[in-house]
């Protein structure tokens, strides 16, 4: 699996989320339960992480709907 997504925005995870459902890429939410050892403050990133193959159209998918993706 390959990191796409990198934010400290639930907002853009979910959306994120929808996006790929919707283009049948399956993804898979990281760090998601560390807000409950740094007290919920939202200051620890979440990531988004999906199969190797689909890493290029993820991309494109999320791009194509303004995301500001890292460089590879």
């Amino acid at each position: 699996m390959k990191q796409l997504l990198r934010t400290t925005d639930p907002t853009q995870i979910i959306y994120a989320k929808a996006l790929l459902s919707g283009e049948d890429i399956d993804c898979f939410e990281m760090d998601v339960h560390m807000s409950v050892l740094e007290g919920s403050l939202g200051i620890l990133p979440r990531r988004l992480m999906v199969r190797d193959d689909d890493l290029m159209q993820a991309r494109r998918i999320l791009k194509d709907n303004d995301f500001e993706l890292e460089e590879l």
